[in-house]
């Protein structure tokens, strides 16, 4: 008999007067163990299997690993590795897409791909489920629940597919030893599942009052925008006109639009309010964080993963792992907190910004000017630039006090809360301009104007210009670059001698082009992959 373990986990918040606790589709019993042959049996069961395919996308930020954010960031022009002084160089082999930087570390995605496949299974298990019971009546409940369940799959090998291009394709549980799909393949699945939820899940307009109690939970409106930016990623770097036949350029832009007129979304007034710790001001008299953020299910959050501090080192995982690792390099500077390191800002990100824009105080800790360079010990920093990302960092109280002390476990390590934005409206206005709506002026104007920046002609040139400032650590730049090529990529990715501080000393980056070509900008398959499969699953070139 085969036994599922479904791990559902509670997502509600709390926190220090910067957050309200709220009810939410997630809020269910904690852990359960269930058997599959007296599961599946009720539309009631369905709906916790759907929570624990939410759960599943979820564990591949809490289970740990190399998460997919943290090397997104790592392999663009955003930031170098950072860390340590003192640590491992894993980070440096990601940054400069060299091995050679850390040569025992070719298994650095192996709990990446664990956690990725575990959620496929998932989403797997409750597809082949979903017709062995009556849903006369209720098709539309049948079709919600099949959508979003193929909306995260979708999401998951989404991000296989980027970091790997060639992944195993199941589509059913199983545990066959399964050679490697071709990328046409697996994007041809991906926007099929992204159609069938944009077509199936009947949401309603976005609104506070939904958002309260379904933050995090796949809409229509998320799949339309979500198949945009698959399909700008697909045809872009594999050079086709549409996503294998699925949808062309005309239906992923009617998509798009759709989101702008009828999906209820708009843009948070300021931006900064969109980010935590850029919202917050230290007030020491009390010991607070006075906040002006937006808050969870904002109008601009189009589809978020969700996270909480309820995680413990007992199985039980639902915290921002990587978090952590954006963190001041073990000290705090409140309202920014500890963490490790990674992830040092380019200088020459923090210099891309026009002198008026706004976006650049919420997006980049600016050390000196904000007096944060005091409270830091740089004996202890790899690759400092004098800047670090203002958007996913800890935050900490002004006496030093990290704000998950006292929440769950308190542990800086599993207890960060922070949700993460997967899609933003402003991104759904800039695809559909870039795809060439007839409102592109419009769109491309809304989003600069909210920066405090006056009109500029819409070109494609405008546009990925305006992406690089607008989505800065976000995960998005890399996949930009990407996509308009290799060579593109490489070009705007190479350092040549660029200066730093390591352990307080001058040192120096280097990365080049050549790394960069040789891997055609995929990732490693992880050592122990390839070993269990008994060589079914090749290496990528260049690792």
């Amino acid at each position: 008999m085969n036994k599922i373990k479904l791990n559902i986990l509670t997502l509600g918040m709390a926190g220090l007067g910067l957050f309200s606790c709220s009810e939410s589709f997630l809020d269910v019993e904690p852990e359960t163990s269930i058997f599959d042959s007296n599961f599946y049996k009720t539309e009631a069961d369905f709906e916790m299997a759907l929570v624990g395919c939410y759960d599943g996308y979820q564990r591949t930020t809490s289970d740990g690993g190399t998460a997919f954010y943290i090397a997104s960031e790592l392999l663009s022009d955003e930031c170098f590795g950072g860390a340590g002084a003192g640590d491992d160089r894993n980070n440096q082999l990601l940054d400069r897409f060299d091995l050679s930087q850390a040569p025992s570390y070719n298994d650095i995605f192996n709990e990446t791909w664990k956690s990725y496949y575990a959620g496929i299974f998932r989403c797997n298990k409750l597809l082949t489920k979903l017709d062995g019971i009556s849903w006369e009546g209720k098709e539309d409940t049948r079709n919600r629940i099949e959508g979003e369940t193929r909306y995260l799959r979708a999401v998951l090998y989404f991000d296989l597919a980027r970091l790997f291009n060639k992944v195993p394709l199941l589509l059913e549980p199983t545990t066959d030893n399964v050679p490697q799909s071709e990328p046409a393949a697996i994007y041809k699945v991906i926007a099929e599942d992204l159609k069938f939820a944009a077509e199936n899940i009947n949401q309603p307009a976005y609104s506070l009052s939904w958002a309260t109690a379904n933050d995090g939970r796949a809409t229509q409106w998320a799949a339309k925008a979500v198949l945009g930016r698959v399909f700008l990623f697909y045809t872009g770097y594999y050079g086709t006109a549409d996503l294998e036949g699925v949808v062309d350029k005309a239906y992923v832009l009617e998509g798009l639009e759709n989101v702008i007129d009828e999906g209820g979304f708009s843009l948070v007034s300021e931006y900064k309010n969109l980010w935590e710790a850029a919202s917050t001001t230290p007030v020491s008299e009390d010991n607070t964080l006075a906040s002006t953020w937006a808050g969870r299910g904002n109008s601009e959050a189009v589809f978020t993963q969700k996270f909480n501090y309820t995680s413990d080192y007992n199985g039980n995982v639902d915290g921002n792992r990587w978090l952590v690792m954006m963190g001041l390099r073990e000290t705090t500077s409140s309202p920014y907190g500890y963490g490790w390191g990674l992830c040092t800002v380019n200088p020459k990100t923090a210099q891309s910004f026009d002198t008026d824009d706004q976006r650049k105080t919420a997006s980049v800790i600016d050390m000196v000017s904000e007096g944060v360079i005091e409270d830091v010990d740089l004996s202890k920093w790899r690759e400092y630039t004098g800047y670090c990302n203002k958007k996913y960092i800890p935050l900490a109280l002004p006496d030093g006090t990290n704000i998950v002390d006292g929440l769950g476990e308190g542990d800086n390590q599993i207890s960060q809360f922070q949700d993460f934005i997967v899609m933003r409206y402003s991104d759904v206005l800039l695809m559909a301009a870039e795809l060439g709506s007839a409102k592109a002026q419009t769109y491309f104007d809304e989003v600069r104007g909210r920066a405090g920046l006056g009109t500029k002609t819409v070109t494609k040139e405008a546009i990925m210009a305006e992406r690089r400032v607008e989505f800065a650590f976000e995960g998005i730049r890399y996949w930009d670059l990407l996509r308009q090529g290799i060579d593109v990529a490489a070009a705007a990715i190479a350092e040549n001698n660029t200066e730093v501080l390591s352990a307080n000393v001058s040192d120096f980056i280097t990365i080049t082009e050549a790394n960069i070509k040789k891997t055609n900008g995929f990732m490693q398959i992880p050592n122990t992959q390839i070993t269990l499969s008994n060589g079914v699953l090749k290496q990528n070139a260049g690792w």
